[in-house]
């Protein structure tokens, strides 16, 4: 079970430089089974990175948020294919237009099965966001409304999944099956500071709750002993999964 749930730890290479995110892809291979490689250091790095990654052993969730005109959202993605990445994301509130454009350009390089197509994966509400963040941009909506909402229409596009709030995984599964893979980050262990996420939960509740994988970066990497942490949330996902 604790090699499952290394498949589901995904660890957040938040860092500004090449060499401190090799050091991390070295450190944590064995506890992690991807690395989301977001905006901070592919801008640093480039795709070099992401080569780093894979060349040492380890899988990319490449964490980009891609939200534009579907045509240029749809070549990005396509590009990130070609990267080999096994996980890449659009915001799902560029719209239904923008995603299935997104799929129908994937589906035409990486076709279903395919070894290169990676996990296609939107992006709900941020965790960072709360009620008065939405209401402040013009949405009168509750994030719990929107975040199934958001979810079922990144289905309907032929998605893969999506990013989400653990604490929205039961609205998201009763909207969009069991099958639909959810992504969660805002996961805290119960030794960690909660830094900037408003809306999080536990890797334990998490995984109950019905999410595939879990984004961690600070509650490992600002530990004394990162490896060790890494094998306590481990511990923790090896048995609620037992349990689910």
């Amino acid at each position: 079970m604790k090699a499952l749930a290394k498949e589901r730890l995904i660890f957040a290479l938040d860092v500004d430089s090449f060499a401190e995110a090799e050091k991390w892809v070295r450190q944590l291979h064995r506890q992690v089974g991807l690395f989301k490689v977001g905006k901070q250091l592919f801008t640093r790095c480039g795709p070099q990175v992401v080569e780093m990654v894979r060349r040492e052993g380890g899988s990319v969730f490449l964490d980009l948020k891609y939200h534009d005109i579907p045509n240029t959202v749809a070549m990005a993605t396509v590009e990130a294919c070609r990267l080999g990445v096994r996980m890449v994301n659009v915001h799902a509130l560029g719209g239904r237009e923008m995603m299935t454009r997104t799929v129908a350009e994937v589906d035409r390089v990486a076709p279903r099965g395919h070894a290169e197509r990676p996990l296609l994966l939107a992006v709900t509400i941020l965790t960072s966001s709360t009620e008065a963040t939405l209401q402040e941009i013009g949405i009168d909506r509750s994030v719990r409304e929107m975040v199934p909402r958001l979810a079922k229409m990144a289905q309907e596009a032929g998605m893969d999944g999506v990013v989400a709030s653990p604490q929205e995984v039961d609205l998201i599964r009763a909207a969009c099956g069991p099958d639909f893979a959810i992504v969660t980050p805002g996961v805290r262990p119960g030794f960690a500071s909660l830094d900037d996420q408003k809306r999080v939960t536990t890797p334990g509740e998490a995984i109950t709750a019905g999410a595939d994988y879990l984004v961690i970066g600070r509650p490992i990497s600002a530990a004394a002993d990162p490896v060790a942490a890494a094998e306590l949330i481990l511990d923790e996902m090896s048995a609620a999964l037992q349990a689910r």
